[in-house]
């Protein structure tokens, strides 16, 4: 049976990235927004007479906290109807609707292997879900590497705040990876180059491991066919799709 449609109030907007907003909303029909790390919600923005072309989901980049305020991240598409509509209409105090929680892109139960978190651009909002989860549920668990493609240090998402997570869970490792930037001496938490080789580099001894994909579809595909020739089972991979 479909999930209700619901009413929510945008209650603050922040600029994150040149192209990126963070949007938190408010369901004041709920007291408590109940929802597992790594799910979405779709709005259904009057962008289009259809509803299947009106219909846009994006990753909580928030966690479940009880209360009734979730935040999404969300990147501008030029030419997409859908993020024209949410920098350019909507504003703070602005009511959207949308229905979920929905997905099944959540962390597995227990943790019982390494736990490498692959992500592109806003692909990280699922995963900044996770790890605080994590930490404030104290949860067992095995190596995290989250490893974050970005093509230059102003597209790097929560960069501060993951940094800050690393130093907090034990076993926790934040590796964002930079495209078109080169190395310098005062910089220490980051690599240069793309996602694959990092996480190729870091199962070359083959342990135990769960693979978690979320960004754009080339990364993904790419990833995908990279872990698989590592040896390594295609139930192993998750992956949500972005675009």
């Amino acid at each position: 049976m479909p999930q209700p449609w619901q009413t929510g109030t945008v209650i603050r907007i922040e600029q994150e990235a040149a192209q990126t907003r963070r949007f938190w909303i408010q369901l004041s029909a709920l007291t408590s927004f109940e929802f597992e790390p790594g799910q979405f919600v779709t709005m259904d923005l009057p962008i289009h007479d259809k509803p299947n072309k009106r219909w846009r989901s994006y990753s909580i980049a928030s966690w479940p906290d009880s209360t009734n305020v979730i935040e999404l991240v969300i990147v501008f598409l030029e030419g997409g109807a859908g993020t024209h509509y949410l920098f350019n209409e909507v504003k703070v105090g602005s009511e959207l609707t949308l229905r979920g929680p929905q997905g099944v892109f959540t962390l597995p139960e227990p943790i019982e292997k390494d736990l490498f978190l692959i992500c592109t651009g806003t692909g990280v909002a699922p995963f900044r879900s996770m790890t605080h989860y994590i930490l404030d549920h104290n949860i067992t668990h095995g190596n995290i590497y989250l490893i974050f493609g970005c093509r230059t240090f102003g597209d790097c998402l929560y960069r501060t705040e993951l940094a800050a997570l690393a130093e907090k869970i034990p076993g926790f490792y934040y590796i964002p990876t930079f495209s078109r930037e080169t190395a310098h001496p005062s910089e220490s938490l980051f690599r240069t180059g793309y996602v694959h080789a990092i996480y190729e580099e870091l199962c070359s001894g083959h342990q135990p491991a769960y693979f978690f994909l979320c960004g754009w579809k080339n990364m993904i595909d790419e990833a995908r066919q990279r872990i698989q020739a590592l040896g390594y089972e295609r139930k192993s991979i998750h992956q949500e799709l972005y675009g």
